[in-house]
């Protein structure tokens, strides 16, 4: 594990004889807190503060900007608010490229046939920028396999074209095919693009891989450069830490949101796309959300999920078919299968902010907040196997952005492939 000091040696060795007199950190958002970003992001502020200009914009793909207070807890007392930069996804965009159909045809194994426009943030193009710092967390993901790397900059700081047609792309592949991978088709696309359309930029990437012990984060790797090689190295060490294979599926899984990194399903869906390999069929996902208040990230894609509801993946390829403001919205249709156990297991939600109605309305079973934390006391469990008073066996996760859980027969036959 990698100390303070460890750490700050290594920032510092990264900007070392370089003439910066103006500097973009690309740092998370909160919904990456245990990524150590935030404690990375500060470090370098304070290296580079009094010898350069640095701007600081946390890559939110469609996230809503953050607070003065989430700010405040993510970054520390150090970094000013009045650096941060909030990333519009629909407005402040610029297209470089574009990865051709053919492409796109050929990585989904024929499933799409589209091309998709590579959109970045405008100030990643702005020549006064000596460089451009991208700063997260390598772990599991459901849309791209592996999380960071160049995802940070074409879905983080990227445009609408890209973020909704990559997510369609990992969602209709299949997340269980892509899920812990390097090489998903997703992550092609962006390959595809960094290798034709991102060169010019000055960037350099730093990822961490992060485990919890606990309410403490420990750095397990961190990795700095601009070679994809580094990305592979962070790979490698998640998929060694990050990655919980289980002897046999569970029959119930109680999953925690802490709630101030999730406020919607957006991003607390993380429970069920992290545990849905683990979870037996007939099985049932418990998901402990006080901070849940609404579906979506904004007014639109909430307004998508409160009409259409995660019905299962069947289901939403048709109704994306017939109906144009999925079309137009492909990152919500893929939310919407991806939010599913397609009948699989069941989902019972447990929001601190949404009535009975507003959880049942969108296809999920519902459970006031008291009791599910009366029922199930979060502060009483640890993480993995409990029995209950009542003498029923949980498996509970404390925070499912740190990892992957899985019936480990499931990777066996991935490693047959």
């Amino acid at each position: 594990m990698f100390s303070d000091t460890e750490i700050l040696a290594s920032l510092r060795e990264s900007v070392k004889g370089r003439r910066l007199s103006k500097v973009l950190l690309l740092p998370p958002d909160l919904t990456r807190l245990h990524s150590y970003a935030g404690r990375i992001t500060s470090m370098y502020y304070e290296l580079l503060k009094d010898t350069c200009q640095v701007d600081i914009m946390p890559a939110l793909g469609t996230h809503d900007p953050m607070t003065r207070e989430e700010c405040l807890e993510l970054f520390g007392p150090e970094v000013p608010f009045e650096s941060i930069i909030a990333h519009n996804w629909r407005a402040d965009v610029e297209r470089i490229g574009e990865v051709p159909a053919g492409f796109v045809r050929e990585v989904s194994e024929g499933l799409l046939d589209y091309s998709i426009d590579v959109l970045v943030n405008k100030r990643l193009l702005d020549p006064s920028y000596d460089l451009i710092i991208s700063i997260g967390q390598v772990v599991p993901h459901e849309v791209v396999g592996m999380a960071n790397y160049t995802k940070n900059i074409l879905v983080g700081c990227g445009g609408k074209d890209m973020i909704d047609k990559s997510h369609f792309l990992g969602a209709v592949y299949g997340m269980e095919k892509i899920m812990g991978r390097d090489y998903s088709p997703v992550r092609k696309v962006f390959d595809y693009a960094e290798a034709n359309f991102l060169k010019s930029i000055p960037l350099i990437y730093v990822m961490t891989v992060t485990t919890l012990s606990g309410d403490k984060v420990n750095v397990e790797g961190l990795f700095i450069g601009r070679d994809r090689s580094q990305f592979e190295e962070a790979v490698a060490l998640s998929q060694k830490k990050n990655l919980a294979c289980l002897d046999e599926p569970v029959k119930k899984v109680v999953v925690y949101l802490d709630e101030r990194e999730y406020k919607s399903t957006w991003l607390g869906n993380k429970a069920i796309y992290r545990t849905r390999m683990a979870v037996a069929d007939g099985g049932e996902l418990v998901i402990i959300g006080p901070g849940i208040r609404k579906f979506g990230e904004d007014d639109g894609i909430d307004n998508l999920v409160r009409k259409y509801g995660y019905r299962g993946r069947t289901k939403i390829l048709d109704l994306y078919k017939a109906n144009e403001d999925l079309q137009a919205n492909l990152s919500a249709a893929a939310h919407l299968i991806h939010g599913s156990s397609d009948g699989r297991f069941g989902i019972t939600y447990a929001a601190g902010h949404l009535s009975k109605e507003e959880v049942e309305g969108v296809g999920f079973k519902y459970m006031a907040l008291e009791d599910a934390l009366e029922l199930y006391r979060p502060d009483r469990l640890k993480d993995g196997f409990n029995t209950l008073t009542s003498g029923e066996e949980v498996f509970y996760i404390s925070n499912p952005a740190v990892g992957l859980w899985a019936d480990k027969r499931i990777f066996e036959r991935r490693g047959q492939e």
